[in-house]
């Protein structure tokens, strides 16, 4: 990887709409060598729920004495249900690790496992160094990486067609343009499901990518201020950008990933023409089409490039690598578990359930999807890689960040207005 730095953490991963209520976990080991374990992941329904039934399956097989039971929680539950059980004590073995901020106040807590010295050798053979940094805090590792997750536009090569739109726009003017010549043909140019917040602070996260300099992205995540004007910048940019109405009608009460009216069902049934997302959408897109099977016309292209340039290095790109950890408490097969779900078979399945690209370089020459290709290749090429903002910025400020951004969409505030409340966040920690 190229990038000068990739800032901690993991992204958001999420497949399939129903919430299931989850209930915190304990391990458990018996006198005669039988070991409990609990896992919570974010795959409500769909291939990638019944790969997780699968892997535990299979891990289950090879050892015999270890049990794992597993529990489904919608996405935007997570969070809230995985802070209240570790700070509680009583937290599942095995869970999602969003990263950044996250994961560094979950070690600090003493909540997470070291897993440093727990990684096999084999693993360390298929999964890069530039990955496992990705899940390093302090200089040891918190969490097994799964899943290559950058984000981008991820949009209708038929509706763009249809709209008169022969190849993918490189700047902001060339995407105002293609949603012009979108909204002629009626359906809405770009979705965005606004009622979970954070789908759309990613559009202001990628505008502040663009104003704001490597050093500047790294210097507020360890700040939390906001103070360098190039954020405000950002803010005015999208707040411009919003002016145009690009997006589908009701986005400030659409969900982002939960049914047919869900901003990735909207793509998913050619209701819009586009989605600005992480690179787990493919798989989401997929699982809310008529047939549950991937979008045959799905094309994928990076955020562009600022019109008249600004301080964030062209070809940069947001994003991260998705991991999952073991509890402080958690027995040791809990690693073992991680470096079983690392390996080239697992990754293989995982590449396939989710239709996003896994982690595990030999994993990734299975991967055939051109948008999955392009994906890869943007992420590969970039000279700066920075995790989602909210991530990096932790739980508190995070999610200060990404209402804000939403009451600017709804015209609640303006630019200014929507850092001054980052800031106001950011002081309360």
């Amino acid at each position: 990887m190229k990038a000068t730095k990739l800032l901690i953490g993991a992204s958001v991963l999420a497949i399939g709409s129903l919430a299931l209520s989850a209930c915190s976990g304990t391990s458990d080991s018996s006198s005669d060598g039988k070991v409990s374990m609990t896992l919570w992941q974010n795959s409500t329904t769909g291939p990638g729920q019944q790969y997780w039934k699968d892997a535990i399956a299979a891990f289950e097989k090879e050892n015999p004495k270890v049990t794992i039971k597993m529990q489904s929680i919608q996405n935007e539950d997570l969070d809230g249900k995985l802070q209240t059980a570790l700070n509680s004590g009583d937290a599942p073995d095995i869970f999602l690790q969003r990263g950044g901020g996250k994961m560094a106040a979950m070690v600090q807590a003493g909540q997470l496992m070291d897993l440093t010295d727990k990684v096999s050798s084999d693993t360390k053979k298929v999964i890069s160094e530039g990955s496992f940094k990705a899940e390093t805090y302090q200089d040891k590792v918190w969490a097994m990486p799964l899943a290559v997750l950058p984000g981008g536009l991820f949009y209708s090569k038929d509706l763009f067609a249809k709209a008169g739109i022969t190849g993918a726009p490189a700047t902001i003017d060339d995407l105002s343009a293609d949603v012009k010549k979108l909204k002629a043909t009626g359906v809405a140019p770009i979705a965005l499901g606004a009622k979970d917040a954070w789908p759309a602070a990613h559009w202001f996260y990628w505008f502040a990518l663009r104003e704001c300099s490597g050093a500047t992205m790294e210097k507020t995540a360890d700040s939390k201020s906001f103070s360098d004007p190039c954020w405000t910048k950002a803010a005015q940019d999208l707040e411009d950008f919003a002016a145009q109405k690009p997006f589908n009608d009701g986005f400030l009460t659409t969900s982002a990933q939960q049914g047919a009216g869900s901003s990735a069902g909207l793509v998913a049934n050619h209701k819009a023409a586009m989605e600005l997302m992480g690179a787990w959408d493919p798989g989401v897109i997929a699982s809310l089409t008529p047939d549950q099977k991937p979008l045959p016309d799905l094309g994928f292209y990076p955020f562009p490039e600022l019109s008249s340039a600004g301080k964030g290095e062209p070809g940069s790109i947001m994003g991260g690598v998705d991991g999952y950890s073991c509890s402080a408490k958690a027995p040791k097969e809990c690693a073992d578990f991680l470096n079983f779900i690392a390996s080239t078979p697992q990754q293989t399945a995982y590449y396939k359930a989710f239709n996003s690209p896994p982690v595990n370089t030999d994993a990734q020459k299975q991967v055939t999807e051109p948008y999955l290709k392009d994906v890869l290749a943007a992420y590969n090429k970039a000279p700066f890689v920075s995790q989602w903002l909210d991530t990096v910025l932790g739980q508190n400020i995070g999610n200060a960040l990404n209402v804000a951004v939403v009451d600017m969409l709804a015209g609640k505030t303006d630019a200014k207005g929507m850092i001054q409340a980052a800031n106001d966040a950011a002081k309360k920690g």
